[in-house]
């Protein structure tokens, strides 16, 4: 089989996986999140102690990262007086840690590393939520009003039977599927020519597990190569393939997904400088300490 031959099959096949999956997940999540009413989240978060920092996170897994949603839903908690910490949970939660990434994990890499992705990122979320609190940065948010989403206008009205709310939660799955597939397919195209042409000598060397600079490096390197999580791992799927460490592997996706520059920018609006700094270090030290856990047990 030539290299065209098994760049051509590695994107056919990874394409519909994938498409096939987050339809699937995203339909989901929509679905359930129609039976928990986002006030009813806002309370979960806005516990005080550890249990904040706990709901936090969770509730962050259950909102993938963006403008619309993340953003919007951060400002609502803290301008309604939520603790910091909880909300700091939440925040760095939601980038590295939701359904379509640990169902695409499981699906590409196995169940055990899927698990143990959530675990870490899971404990990371909780713990430096607390950490940040604890340090005092919780005077480095920018006093700033809610703005209406960008998602739309007025609140969408839920349907009141489980059919029309299924109709209604595969409609959202398909909005969001339009809004990401050139993303989508962007690292499915990467990865297929990874998969097809690049030496596999040449990623061992330098993305192999006797690489001990191979995860901070795959970290950093990560932050220029993420557009969207979807994109992300299909690469790293790729690399995989080719002799790169698990370990590196996890510390690249959780790097880009944690620390893009258009995400950080759009925290910039509501954190200081500062704050943001802080957020970087955590999603870095967070991608590290994965990278090293998972070289170590797998």
């Amino acid at each position: 089989m030539n290299n065209l031959q098994k760049t051509l099959e590695y994107f056919a096949f990874i394409s519909v996986e994938l498409t096939i999956l987050f339809l699937g997940i995203s339909t989901a999540v929509a679905l359930a999140l129609m039976y928990i009413p986002q006030e009813k989240l806002k309370g979960w978060i806005s516990r005080k102690g550890i249990w904040g920092n706990i709901l936090g996170a969770l509730v962050g897994g259950l909102t993938p990262f963006c403008a619309c949603s993340t953003i919007p839903m951060t400002l609502g908690l803290l301008n309604a007086g939520t603790p910091f910490g909880p909300v700091m949970s939440f925040v760095i939660a939601s980038p590295i840690l939701n359904p379509i990434i640990l169902s695409m994990i499981a699906t590409l890499m196995g169940g055990k590393a899927a698990l143990m992705y959530g675990i870490v990122t899971f404990v990371a979320a909780v713990t430096f939520g607390l950490l940040l609190d604890a340090f005092g940065f919780g005077k480095l948010v920018r006093n700033v009003r809610l703005q209406q989403s960008c998602c739309g206008g007025e609140a969408e009205t839920v349907p009141p039977t489980f059919g029309g709310k299924s109709k209604a939660a595969f409609s959202s799955a398909l909005g969001d599927f339009r809004r990401v597939f050139f993303y989508l397919f962007i690292g499915v195209a990467i990865g297929a020519g990874i998969y097809g042409y690049m030496p596999q000598e040449l990623i061992v060397e330098w993305a192999g597990p006797s690489n001990p600079l191979a995860i901070p490096i795959a970290a950093l390197v990560g932050i220029p190569l993420y557009i969207r999580a979807e994109t992300a791992i299909p690469i790293g799927l790729a690399l995989a393939g080719k002799g790169m460490g698990l370990g590196a592997v996890i510390a690249l996706i959780i790097g880009g997904a944690g620390m893009a520059i258009p995400e950080m920018s759009m925290l910039a609006s509501i954190f200081k400088k500062r704050l943001v700094a802080a957020i970087v270090l955590v999603i870095f030290s967070t991608a590290v300490v994965a990278g090293i856990f998972f070289t170590t047990i797998l």
